[in-house]
């Protein structure tokens, strides 16, 4: 089968992204494991496919790349909201997108013709735990949980899809391919979890590293840096507004007093290509 995609990238987290308005994408999961190796594929964090929606403007289908079905990323919802307006599949300044986590407002910066950055409504974090989903009734917050051999205080947050958010290390020291893998598989976590390992700069500005579900370490995470402001926010660490540093680049994350979480980074276009899969 020949596929044509094109990666983009918000912060170095990228995606391939393929054209499914007039054609779904079949086996998408299975095709995301393939085209996403960095050796033996194009190379990414994942696959997302530009659906039709009933309900808003599109629909964003996200597949991390193991396969498994993401239900939101932030990251690429951005891209999503530049691949469309770049190719005038959407000629507004505002799109609505409809994802597994529900329906996110996205407001498109552009210049002559090409989005730079993009803001999205994340909506509402969700704290009970058993939706997230953890093994826990109630909030998690700064709760001790035993990982890897020793004893870390976590909170955990979910923005469409579930975060465990900690202050405990700083993310310069630490061996995440050893830590990272142990949070995501731990019993806690009934549907694994995407991890943040975050140091306190300031109460306007964290710095993180992500370990997610289904791709490992990653170079930025959308959601997780929403997440992180959320957590940091509740344990009295950080204010509303915040920057977070992640290694691919900066998000502007705002936690408003009506519970809305809003999230604003680049958007960026590296390439398009087909390629041969061979399922």
């Amino acid at each position: 089968m020949e596929l044509a995609f094109t990666k983009l990238h918000g912060c170095g987290n990228d995606y391939l992204f393929v054209d499914c308005t007039e054609q779904p994408l079949e086996d998408a999961g299975a095709i995301s494991k393939i085209v996403s190796e960095r050796r033996t594929g194009v190379g990414s964090d994942g696959l997302i496919c530009v659906c039709p929606s009933e309900i808003a403007d599109f629909r964003m289908e996200m597949y991390n790349a193991d396969g498994s079905r993401g239900e939101m990323c932030g990251n690429g919802i951005r891209g999503l909201g530049k691949y469309v307006f770049d190719r005038r599949l959407a000629t507004g300044d505002t799109i609505a997108v409809e994802t597994d986590a529900g329906v996110k407002e996205l407001s498109l910066e552009h210049d002559r013709g090409r989005v730079s950055r993009v803001t999205v409504a994340m909506g509402e974090p969700v704290l009970e735990g058993r939706e997230i989903p953890v093994d826990a009734d109630g909030q998690v917050l700064d709760r001790v949980l035993h990982v890897d051999g020793r004893d870390w205080q976590v909170s955990c947050v979910s923005m469409g899809n579930p975060h465990c958010v900690t202050f405990d290390a700083d993310p310069d020291c630490l061996d995440l391919a050893a830590v990272g893998p142990a949070f995501e598989s731990h019993a806690f976590f009934p549907a694994r979890v995407n991890t943040e390992f975050v140091r306190l700069d300031s109460p306007t500005h964290l710095t993180m590293r992500v370990w997610e579900r289904g791709s490992g370490e990653t170079m930025a995470c959308g959601t997780g840096a929403c997440a992180v402001v959320v957590a940091a926010v509740l344990t009295g660490r950080s204010e509303r507004k915040a920057t977070v540093a992640l290694h691919g680049g900066d998000l502007e994350i705002e936690y408003r007093e009506d519970g809305q979480v809003i999230m604003t980074g680049p958007a960026v276009e590296v390439f398009s290509g087909t390629i041969t899969v061979c399922a």
